[in-house]
C-alpha cells in the first residue's frame, strides 16, 4: 500500500509532501519556482515542499488523491 504524507504549517505558509520515507532524505533542490525536491541517495524525488503556500481561505486545506492505471 502506497502512503502519502502531507503538512501544512500555516505560520509557516508551506505545504510539504512526502511519498517516500522521510528519513531517507539525503538531498535538497530548489527548483527557482518556491518548490524545493527532496531526494534519496540514489537521487530519487521522494518528496517536496510549497514556499509561500496559501490556500484561498481560512477554512482547512483539503486534499484529494485520485489513482490512474499505467
Amino acid at each position: 500500500m502506497a502512503e502519502v504524507k502531507v503538512f501544512y504549517d500555516r505560520t509557516g505558509n508551506t505545504l510539504v509532501v512526502w511519498f517516500g520515507n522521510p528519513q531517507d532524505e539525503v538531498e535538497a533542490e530548489e527548483t527557482g519556482d518556491e518548490v524545493i525536491l527532496m531526494k534519496d541517495q540514489h537521487g530519487q524525488v521522494i518528496g517536496f515542499e510549497k514556499l509561500n503556500f496559501l490556500p484561498p481561505s481560512d477554512r482547512p486545506v483539503r486534499i484529494a488523491f485520485e489513482t490512474v492505471a499505467l
